[in-house]
C-alpha cells in the first residue's frame, strides 16, 4: 500500500503544510527526467499559492525579504510536473522541467560540490573535535541571519539598528574604521589584537551586504569562480 493521496484544493493544501515560526517551509527542487536534486530555497504560503496558480516555481528570499520568481529575470524557469510534501508535512517536493540551469552560478544544480569520500571518513574520526557537523563557517551564515533580523524589526538599544538608522554612509565609516585598525594590529604583530579586529570587520561587512541586498552566498560564490581547479566531465 504506497499511502499516495492527492489534494484537490488549495484549502487542504494550506491545512497539511506546516509552515515555521516564520510563515516558511523548505522545498527542494528535482529534475523530472533525470531525477537530479537541482536546488532548495524556501517558500511562504503567497509564494506557493504562485507557484500553484502559475506553475512555475515562486519562493521567498529570507536575505531580500521578498517574493521571487526563478528565472524571472534569467529566463531559467521550472516548470512544475508535480508536487509533493513529507509525511510531516514541512517540507516540499517539486519535479520541474526546467528550461536552464538551476544555479545562479550556471551551473545545472546547486549540488553540483562534491565532498570527496576521504573527507567524510576524516570528520568521522575528528567531529567531536570540530564541533560535531557544524562546518566552520556556519557562524557566518548565523551572523548574516541575525543581522536581515535586525534590519527588519531594529529592536531598540541594538548596535545593529543603529547602524542600519544611520544609514550607508555610516556603516561605510565603520568599514574603513575596522579596516585601518586591522592594518594596524598586522602591522605591530599582535593576532590577539588582529582577531578581535578582523572579526569587527568581518562583522561590520556583513552589515554592509545586508544594507545593500547583496547575499554572503552570492560572495561566496565569486571566491569559487575564482578559485581554478579541474574540473569533471
Amino acid at each position: 500500500m504506497s499511502g499516495q493521496r492527492e489534494l484537490q484544493s488549495w484549502e487542504q493544501v494550506l491545512g497539511s503544510i506546516h509552515f515555521d515560526k516564520e510563515g516558511l517551509v523548505p522545498a527542494i527542487v528535482q529534475d523530472a527526467a533525470s531525477k537530479e536534486v537541482l536546488m532548495m530555497a524556501y517558500m511562504n504560503r503567497e509564494s506557493l499559492q504562485r507557484t500553484m496558480e502559475t506553475g512555475e516555481t515562486w519562493f521567498w528570499s529570507r536575505s531580500r525579504q521578498e517574493l521571487w520568481h526563478k528565472g524571472g529575470s534569467s529566463g531559467n524557469t521550472q516548470r512544475i510536473a508535480s508536487a509533493h510534501f513529507d509525511c510531516d508535512g514541512d517540507t516540499l517536493l517539486f519535479l520541474v522541467n526546467p528550461a536552464g540551469p538551476a544555479c545562479h552560478t550556471g551551473e545545472r544544480t546547486c549540488f553540483y560540490r562534491e565532498i570527496a569520500s576521504s573527507s567524510i571518513t576524516a570528520a568521522a574520526s575528528t567531529g567531536s573535535e570540530a564541533g560535531g557537523d557544524r562546518h566552520r563557517f556556519a557562524v557566518l551564515e548565523e551572523l548574516e541571519q541575525v543581522i536581515a533580523e535586525r534590519e527588519k524589526e531594529r529592536p531598540e538599544g541594538a548596535y545593529t539598528t543603529y547602524l542600519f538608522e544611520k544609514g550607508i554612509d555610516k556603516i561605510l565609516k565603520k568599514v574603513g574604521e575596522e579596516t585601518a585598525e586591522t592594518i594596524i594590529a598586522a602591522k605591530n604583530k599582535d593576532n590577539a589584537e588582529l582577531r578581535l579586529e578582523v572579526s569587527d570587520l568581518i562583522y561590520h561587512l556583513l552589515v554592509l551586504l545586508q544594507e545593500r541586498k547583496l547575499p554572503l552566498d552570492e560572495i561566496m560564490a565569486e571566491l569559487d569562480r575564482r578559485h581554478e581547479r579541474p574540473r569533471r566531465d
